[in-house]
């Protein structure tokens, strides 16, 4: 198949959709597939070398206007050349969209949950009322999936699928669900426990202290606040401590945590370019998200053996079967429910059944699986095309 890769920047070691399609882009060539990257900027190193590579300009002027330039270019230079074209995030015209971030309308109202009171709420909604990008990638988003050209929709979990029936109308049988997959090959290690020596030494944790890993960059919209509140609530008559991974500013949650009296019982690492050893050395996983299409924090953490504690809104909680691997909270701002999950990490007796758990959930769903179910998408776009 010839195979066109639509998105603006594709530097793998930046993580996210950009590593996802270095990984795709990879296992396409592999089996031989001609694999096409339309974009403004790559890192032809991190791609195979049968790469055919489009540079587009990098779009230009307020950031409201640059998605809708690159959408155009993209629209422009793909056309109908190739046996399936595919999209990733704000563009059109391609014969499928995988928007990996999800919706924008159910990611702006989602954003709204991380305020915990009604009158912030109001402030913030009203915030958005005036935010040109807000009324911009709003009135996009409706251009890519109700304009003439509808495209075959991907989505990895079935809670973005509700999202398209909920904001959009589509219903479910016009939106494929194709889960999204790591390679769990990237968290094997011969020296696994030496790592997870060294690093517990590092944060200054002694071995029979339990664990729990936050990893995000952003703070706010994946619940480190009300982590931190919830955390003050946990008994610390079992040695144990929070270690937070992410963005390099956390200089307002370390005054939290002051606050809160847990300052001593919190580790803020900052950014790692990558996490592995943090995964090694912690012993469980808390995503305390308002709003996650499906997160790979949480199958990295399932892979390396971690039972994950997250919530109602990440999509990843669907492969979860609580509480054998780990614990689906409804709220995050419910402090009390989630104390009671991390709490329930603290009985090592659960913690080692819940580990192995976690480990064959995150077995169950490899990227091969991923990658074949993603070409039989691929294979009907194009039995399609060919019939019309």
């Amino acid at each position: 198949m010839d195979v066109a890769l639509c998105y603006e920047s594709v530097l793998p070691a930046r993580g996210g959709a950009e590593t996802y399609i270095g990984d795709l882009s990879r296992r396409l060539s592999r089996d031989g597939h001609a694999v096409h990257l339309y974009a403004c900027r790559w890192d032809a190193a991190a791609l195979p070398a049968a790469t055919h590579f489009h540079r587009l300009d990098v779009p230009s002027g307020p950031r409201f206007l640059r998605p809708w330039r690159f959408g155009a270019a993209c629209e422009a230079a793909v056309g109908p050349r190739h046996d399936v074209s595919i999209g990733f995030d704000k563009t059109w015209g391609q014969d499928v969209l995988y928007p990996q971030g999800g919706l924008h309308a159910a990611s702006a109202a989602h954003n709204l949950l991380k305020f915990s009171g009604p009158v912030e709420r109001a402030f913030a909604r009203l915030g958005k009322c005036l935010d040109p990008a807000a009324w911009s990638f709003a009135r996009l988003e409706k251009k890519q999936y109700l304009g003439p050209k509808k495209p075959l929709i991907v989505v990895n979990s079935h809670m973005v699928r509700r999202h398209f029936e909920e904001f959009y109308g589509l219903p479910p049988e016009e939106v494929r669900v194709v889960r999204s997959a790591i390679d769990p090959m990237r968290f094997a290690a011969e020296d696994r426990l030496k790592q997870r020596s060294d690093e517990r030494d590092r944060w200054g944790v002694g071995p029979g202290e339990t664990v729990g890993l936050f990893v995000a960059m952003n703070y706010r919209l994946k619940g480190l606040a009300p982590l931190l509140n919830a955390y003050a609530l946990t008994p610390n008559s079992v040695p144990n401590r929070l270690v937070v991974v992410g963005h390099p500013k956390f200089q307002r949650y370390e005054r939290q945590a002051r606050r809160l009296g847990i300052a001593d019982r919190v580790v803020f690492l900052g950014h790692r370019s990558d996490p592995k050893s943090c995964y090694f050395a912690a012993d469980y996983l808390v995503h305390p998200t308002f709003y996650d299409p499906c997160s790979l924090v949480a199958l990295e953490a399932l892979a390396c053996g971690l039972p994950v504690i997250t919530t109602r809104y990440n999509g990843a909680s669907e492969l979860l079967s609580p509480p054998t691997d780990g614990v689906v909270v409804s709220d995050p701002h419910d402090a009390l429910e989630l104390a009671a999950a991390m709490a329930k990490m603290f009985d090592r007796g659960y913690l080692r059944e819940a580990s192995a758990a976690a480990r064959a959930t995150g077995s169950r769903w490899t990227f091969e699986h991923h990658y074949q179910a993603l070409l039989s998408v691929f294979s009907e776009v194009r039995l399609s095309k060919r019939a019309a």
